[in-house]
């Protein structure tokens, strides 16, 4: 069996004889030990004059290469062209995309870097697969040092239209770059029909049934790969209670008041100020439950150097303590926002106790809290998912109750109905839920991406 070498921007190293396994790491831990892998990628640090000769390190089985990154490309590749034009772009926020050609600069320059160090350290059978925005040239660069493996590119987040695309000065570079892979692959039928319409109308492609496109001299298959969660261990860590005091606490911090749970990176993507103000009107509007209602918002705080993270951060914390006190009594608080992690098995925990999962981003790829709220539901009695239309979730969740994040009635709306919902419905909603979910689990979801790449070349 071919070699599996996984590239993503951030690699976890081995460490003490373990590696922690999460986000991304669960999808792929798997398979890596399985084809005795190797994870490549940035190491984290950032070093004055980084070598390129990359630190090497091997745990269970699964082989770790890691490169540090230049104060200045931290600045221009991750810091500049990846979280400042990129990610909004992707994002749908334009508002928020800062483009500058020197950020772009620093981004190729990083990618054919990347690309030069992993070069030496291939096989020729290896099957490569490359991880998320950061990494789209990644391919083209090794192609141009004479790189004939099979590679293939998964995007974590969602593809914009057509319109929002070509606002990105140098468009036509990125697809160009994508198109260099063998295969591409997005989370939901809308980002690929927006790759698509783009490859449509700004390039003279062409298409065929099988899901094969021709465009820039290349032949490339797309398609839409849905990433899932680890149906298995969600369920176990949310039925053992395996922090039975941390729970208790949670419970009798409660005093029975139903629990409303978001758990989201500080972002602002994740619709976190709308989120607030619908509680607000909810609570304004149902003032029979004022004290009987508990929102836990948790939102870890991420790239507190980027001024627009900075900003979302004081927005909320100005929200959380405009409701708080407009509504707290001596005894209850309606909200508890909560600017720090909390590991899986805790999470699980939280998930299975609160009666509301809120999960509404104005835009995100697929969104695994609520695939994750869902796996911890006591089957016997189980919560709500309300779900944003936005999220690449709520394509395959329909049994959940979708809302528009925008609308602020609708949310507080629906956030009542969520609350009223009798058991009889909630089971019915939350089986058709988890059927999706353990079909669609992490296996699954790399075991099609990989049956399509290792049939790679195509042909038209």
């Amino acid at each position: 069996m071919s070699r599996l070498v996984v590239v993503s921007n951030r690699v976890t190293r081995a460490s003490g004889g373990a590696t922690r396994a999460g986000g991304l790491a669960v999808g792929l831990l798997g398979a890596l030990r399985e084809a005795k892998g190797l994870w490549f990628g940035w190491s984290g640090e950032i070093a004055e004059d980084p070598s390129d000769q990359p630190q090497l390190a091997t745990s269970g089985g699964i082989a770790y290469a890691t490169v540090d990154l230049s104060p200045q490309d931290y600045a221009e590749y991750y810091n500049g062209f990846s979280n400042a034009a990129l990610w909004p772009l992707f994002h749908y926020r334009l508002d928020l995309t800062d483009f500058h050609r020197a950020y772009y600069r620093g981004y190729r320059r990083v990618n054919a870097r990347f690309a030069r160090i992993l070069r030496d350290l291939l096989r020729p059978d290896d099957l490569i697969w490359v991880h998320d925005y950061h990494l789209i040239p990644l391919a083209e660069e090794l192609r141009r040092l004479g790189v004939r493996n099979r590679m293939g590119f998964f995007l974590h987040t969602p593809f914009p239209s057509h319109q929002v695309m070509v606002a990105l000065p140098n468009h036509r570079e990125i697809v160009v770059a994508m198109s260099a892979y063998d295969v591409v692959g997005f989370q939901t039928a809308t980002d690929l029909r927006t790759f698509t319409h783009y490859i449509m109308f700004e390039t003279r492609g062409t298409f065929t049934d099988k899901g094969l496109i021709r465009a820039f001299g290349h032949t490339f298959y797309a398609g839409k790969f849905p990433i899932g969660i680890d149906v298995g261990n969600i369920e176990s860590m949310a039925g053992s209670a395996p922090n039975p005091t941390e729970v208790e606490r949670l419970k009798g911090s409660l005093w029975d008041r139903h629990l409303i749970i978001g758990v989201d990176r500080l972002d602002y993507s994740k619709g976190l100020v709308q989120r607030f103000k619908a509680f607000d009107l909810f609570l304004a509007e149902n003032k029979e439950m004022r004290g009987k209602v508990v929102l836990m918002q948790i939102a870890p705080r991420s790239r507190e150097d980027v001024t627009q993270y900075s900003e979302i951060r004081q927005a909320l914390e100005a929200e959380a303590g405009r409701i708080n006190g407009a509504y707290a009594e001596f005894d209850w608080a309606p909200i508890r926002y909560l600017n720090r992690g909390f590991s899986r098995s805790m999470l699980t925990s939280f998930f299975r106790h609160a009666r509301v999962g809120l999960v509404t981003p104005l835009r995100d790829g697929m969104n695994m809290v609520a695939k994750e709220y869902i796996a911890a539901q006591n089957p016997e009695d189980p919560g709500v998912l309300i779900l944003s239309r936005f999220a690449g979730a709520a394509e395959q969740l329909p049994s959940a109750l979708i809302v528009n994040p925008y609308d602020e009635e609708q949310v507080a709306a629906t956030l009542g109905r969520a609350l009223e919902m009798p058991r009889k419905e909630r089971q019915a909603r939350w089986k058709a839920a988890m059927d999706v979910v353990r079909r669609s689990d992490i296996d699954a979801w790399r075991g099609s991406f990989l049956r399509v790449l290792r049939r790679a070349p195509f042909s038209t």
